[in-house]
């Protein structure tokens, strides 16, 4: 069970209860492997250095269950045109997902509607990630790879 519009739905939901009324936001949904999903929001700040991403709660959360992760999804309110955009995963959420493997699926803009998103593999997305030139084809042994 991957990315697919479910995924997608509760991120857009939590924006939208946690957003009301058109006011700029955005949230986060990963799929666990065992078909669990997990939102999460940002954490604004003062000080902005210390802000943290939207999907870094529910990563945080897939490690506490020890379950691993195999989908993720971010997504923001545009209030100007009135919609809610798929983001393409950058690079810090890259980074935090790479410890689920080049497997893991994220949520990218459809090229054609940037509210709707399409499933890219992690390794897809990012093909010259620094991570996989020590990758053997296998996942490194890891507490955040269990069965």
């Amino acid at each position: 069970m991957g990315l697919g519009q479910e995924l997608v739905a509760a991120a857009v939901r939590l924006t939208e209860d946690r957003w009301p009324g058109g006011e700029p936001g955005g949230a986060a949904a990963v799929r666990l492997r065992d078909g669990a999903i997990l939102t999460g929001l940002g954490l604004d700040n003062l000080n902005g250095s210390v802000t943290l991403c939207q999907e870094t709660g529910a990563f945080i959360q897939a490690c506490t269950r020890n379950t691993p992760v195999t989908a993720s999804v971010c997504v923001c309110r545009d209030p100007e045109r009135d919609r809610v955009l798929v983001l393409p995963p950058c690079g810090v959420r890259q980074e935090r997902l790479a410890l689920w493997g080049p497997d893991a699926e994220v949520a990218v803009p459809h090229r054609d509607d940037p509210t709707h998103g399409e499933a890219r593999a992690l390794a897809e997305e990012n093909p010259y990630s620094w991570g996989l030139r020590f990758a053997d084809g296998t996942r490194p042994s890891t507490a955040l790879h269990s069965e």
